[in-house]
């Protein structure tokens, strides 16, 4: 199902609602979700590494396999066309020869500056603790998430980012590395069978310094 686009950013980003409830017949195509998932994929990461990865969770087996981790949101498994699982790959530096490579087939980069940015980025990652590839990993993963919510609201879609699942669980109900892929949130992504409610923001001179 196409559904309509919306263009206005105001809307998309003043409209977007925490939806927990939504209409079970409709679906989203296998081609639109790609859609979605690749403009989402525009957002910025660390030295351009782009280390989420997600699990489309749409098929009636993936969410029965899904709903046991998830108790607490059993709405938005049960009702949602479907819920992204968003993982962080803790080895995503495997990814980077490819990924600068295609910069230079493109015309983007020159060859020599890519042998250059590989090797200091290569020998910065091997000096990083588990820790502080974690912490860089989740700050991309979660600036992707966010622009995944709004793709969908521009794409029609509503969402929900759920936090409380049992995250040491999912990868192996999904036959995923472990060690590998971690959890960073899950987004459920359907039509609201209802509104979500609107919500308050602090005002942002509570929030704000300026030096």
């Amino acid at each position: 199902m196409n559904t309509t686009r919306v263009n206005d950013f105001n809307e998309i980003i003043t409209g977007r609602r925490s939806v927990r409830s939504y209409d079970p017949t409709v679906k989203i195509s296998k081609e639109e979700m790609k859609e979605i998932l690749t403009e989402a994929s525009l957002a910025p990461s660390s030295v351009n590494l782009q280390p989420w990865r997600y699990l489309v969770i749409d098929s009636p087996e993936g969410k029965e396999k899904l709903a046991p981790i998830a108790k607490f949101n059993q709405s938005q498994v049960e009702t949602s066309s479907a819920v992204i699982a968003v993982f962080a790959d803790m080895k995503s530096d495997a990814y980077l020869d490819e990924i600068y490579s295609k910069a230079v087939e493109k015309g983007m980069m020159p060859e020599d500056v890519k042998e250059q940015q590989t090797t200091a980025i290569s020998d910065y990652f091997k000096m990083m603790s588990y820790d502080q590839l974690k912490e860089m990993n989740l700050i991309d993963s979660g600036l992707v998430s966010m622009q995944l919510m709004l793709v969908a609201r521009a794409h029609g879609y509503d969402t929900n980012p759920i936090g409380g699942y049992e995250k040491d669980k999912i990868a192996d109900t999904f036959g995923m590395d472990k060690e590998r892929y971690y959890p960073v949130m899950l987004i459920s992504i359907g039509k609201a069978a209802n509104p979500g409610y609107s919500s308050v923001r602090l005002d942002v001179d509570q929030i704000t310094e300026w030096a």
